[in-house]
């Protein structure tokens, strides 16, 4: 999944046009890059802190809902199923496995009323922007927001890449 390269057209298009305008809305590209780093220097993972929010310098986000570390290590356990994957839209419902299809539906009714609101610090840099972490949630078909997967699990190089795109 965060391997730039792998991901079909639509999505790579999808998340070359939410980065960029993502970008515009918090001052620019090196703010947008400047909150990822941010986010990646928080260990285990940002998702994890109380506080609920992260900042960079120019740019913060915040979320509506504390995470637990077994929801983050069971996103982070479905990522790595699906890394080498050539389909990067999968559905996470796919799992065989009973109990761990379980955890999942679980994970799904606790993480879908989060979302995340990335605002400038400084008012005149943007309007900021918001994201969930569920991009589709049906019955047999759940699947992650690229955008999330990109600003929480996914390389700086990544979004980089991202914005590059033609």
């Amino acid at each position: 999944m965060c391997n730039f390269n792998k991901q079909n057209k639509e999505t790579k298009e999808f998340i070359h046009l939410f980065m960029k305008k993502a970008a515009e809305n918090v001052g620019g590209i090196n703010y947008l890059l400047a909150l990822i780093e941010a986010i990646k220097a928080n260990k285990p993972n940002a998702l994890t802190l109380g506080v609920k929010q992260v900042a960079s310098n120019n740019t913060i986000i915040k979320w509506n809902k504390v995470i637990f570390k077994d929801k983050v290590d069971l996103i982070e356990k479905i990522l790595a199923m699906h890394r080498n994957s050539e389909d990067p839209d999968f559905n996470i419902l796919t799992i065989e496995n009973t109990k761990m299809k379980k955890n999942i539906m679980n994970a799904i009714c606790a993480l879908s009323p989060v979302e995340f609101v990335v605002t400038p610090q400084n008012k005149n840099d943007g309007s900021g922007f918001s994201f969930k972490i569920f991009d589709t949630i049906a019955k047999e078909n759940v699947k992650l927001n690229p955008i999330f997967i990109a600003i929480f699990f996914c390389s700086a190089e990544f979004t980089k890449k991202a914005l590059k795109y033609n």
